[in-house]
């Protein structure tokens, strides 16, 4: 293992902003070891008015350390290093595996209490405070630190792992300095901010930048729409607030993107429209029930318009349909395109997402859906959602079946085969599994440009089941004489259903 990725290892146990590495995704929480990174000042800046400083003193006093006892953790890896600390110890396993983890100073069992440290934000003035998720997650105790340095126990209200944010609440013996919320939607790239936090855990520290760019999704979570700035954040910045230039709360800083640990001037922030509706649902009631549909959705490409006969890209795919889930109930089909969910124009798939989140489980909402080139409305009754939805994984196509004979599309490039005896045995597949098995994939043709691998199945071509090899040949085939400039496969793929548009003009 790089001394980088145990710095980051390290950081997520002891320290809290969630670092983003091209390899590794985890928290850049500060280490009472943790050395400052030099960072590159931001040119071009200029404060309102020639300076800053009547926002930080408004605002700074407002702004707490957060300092948490982790618990100790009942899993570990192969080497003793524990685990759970982290919602994104999968991606370091994704890419590195267990191997190269720092081995453990001492014995699981007599291993020191780690305490990971972060920032937050009084909200109100009886001392309720907004922070990161991450930041608390797995605590057994929490201290919070004043601007003054008055210390004060503190307790979690409640906590919210998919927007990664959190309530706690401490008593103190006056009313407490508090700041404002602010309209983030307002927001527009090239706007000035400030970050404020504690780094490193060396005290309040305040930066500037610019919002380099708005609705980053980095994957950590099913509603991320990031505000991307370059005021330098780091290790214990995570849930301090991010204001604009009239001292409000446009942003809770989460997460830096960072190839050596250290600011390099690209982090994210939680945009305070989002959080503010997050965070007044766990100050009422500590937790939040999240609407559920039950549908894998993709985004709608022109190629994928084009090859349903939608006029313009937009709304929300539908893959596949959960069984027994409430848009299976409500009679949502697979091939439907979703474009409005309660009345409200449906963009893109995170679009869909978070208006269904927002929905209280029970409640009966209308779907507007393009199915077979006609607009129709369905009633559905939302279900409960209580875990993020599952997206079918891509295969690495090592499970594929030798080329052998079969049915060739030259116009695309694709090499299919019958499901035969041998070849469902081969594959694992069901008794009852149909389509056309993609024995080969020409590197230079659209299959491939377009994602289609070897092993993938077809099972529909244009929405319209097919069975075997010669009817997908035929099928695409009849896309391509009807004038249409890409053909829509429904491909079966390490157990998920997706979707993929191949255009003609490619072939």
């Amino acid at each position: 293992m790089s001394d980088i990725l145990r710095r980051h290892r390290v950081a997520a146990l002891l320290g809290a902003a969630l670092i983003i590495s091209p390899f590794v995704i985890s928290f850049a929480q500060s280490a009472s070891n943790a050395v400052p990174t030099t960072q590159t000042p931001v040119a071009g800046i200029t404060a309102p008015n020639g300076s800053f400083a009547p926002i930080v003193a408004a605002d700074k006093p407002a702004v707490v350390t957060v300092t948490t006892v982790m618990k100790a953790q009942p899993e570990s890896t192969d080497d003793g290093m524990p685990l759970g600390n982290s919602p994104f110890d999968e991606y370091f396993r994704q890419f590195f595996g267990d191997q190269g983890m720092p081995a453990p100073q001492t014995p699981p069992q007599q291993a020191p209490r780690a305490e990971a440290l972060g920032s937050g934000f009084i909200v109100a003035a009886d001392g309720t405070i907004v922070t990161n998720n991450h930041v608390v997650d797995g605590a057994s105790s929490i201290k919070v630190t004043l601007d003054d340095g008055t210390e004060l126990p503190a307790k979690l209200v409640g906590r919210d792992a998919k927007n990664d944010l959190a309530v706690l609440k401490i008593k103190a013996d006056k009313p407490l300095p508090t700041v404002k919320w602010g309209d983030s939607d307002r927001l527009m790239t090239g706007d000035q901010v400030l970050a404020i936090g504690n780094p490193f855990g060396i005290g309040t520290t305040v930066t500037a930048g610019i919002v380099s760019a708005r609705g980053r999704d980095l994957h950590s979570g099913p509603f991320d729409d990031f505000i991307q700035i370059d005021a330098p954040i780091n290790h214990g910045n995570s849930g301090g607030p991010l204001v604009d230039v009239n001292g409000n709360v446009v942003g809770i800083n989460t997460a830096i993107y960072s190839p050596n640990g250290g600011s390099v001037g690209v982090g994210f922030a939680i945009p305070s429209d989002q959080a503010q509706k997050v965070v007044a649902k766990l100050m009422k009631d500590g937790s939040i029930q999240y609407g559920y549909l039950g549908v894998e959705i993709q985004p709608v490409t022109p190629d994928v318009a084009s090859a349903i006969g939608l006029d313009h890209p937009g709304g929300a795919l539908v893959s596949q349909v959960n069984d027994g889930s409430p848009a299976a109930k409500a009679g949502v089909e697979t091939g439907d395109v979703i474009t409005s969910f309660a009345r409200q124009d449906v963009k893109d798939p995170k679009d869909l997402s978070r208006a269904v989140a927002d929905v209280a489980p029970g409640a009966r909402e209308s779907l507007e859906v393009w199915r077979k080139g006609k607009a129709m409305d369905i009633s559905v009754d939302v279900g409960l959602n209580g875990d993020d939805v599952k997206t079918a994984s891509v295969t690495d196509g090592s499970g594929a079946p030798s080329a052998g004979q079969g049915n060739r599309v030259p116009a695309i490039g694709l090499g299919l085969m019958d499901i035969t005896p041998d070849i469902r045995q081969q594959m694992n597949l069901a008794d009852n599994q149909h389509g056309a098995v993609v024995a080969s994939v020409n590197p230079d043709k659209a299959a491939a440009a377009s994602g289609i691998q070897a092993g993938d199945i077809i099972i529909a071509v244009n929405q319209v089941p097919v069975k075997s090899a010669r009817q997908v040949t035929q099928a695409i085939a009849q896309a391509g004489k009807s004038g249409r400039k890409s053909v829509l496969l429904l491909l079966e793929r390490d157990g998920g259903q997706i979707y993929v548009a191949v255009p003609f003009a490619n072939g």
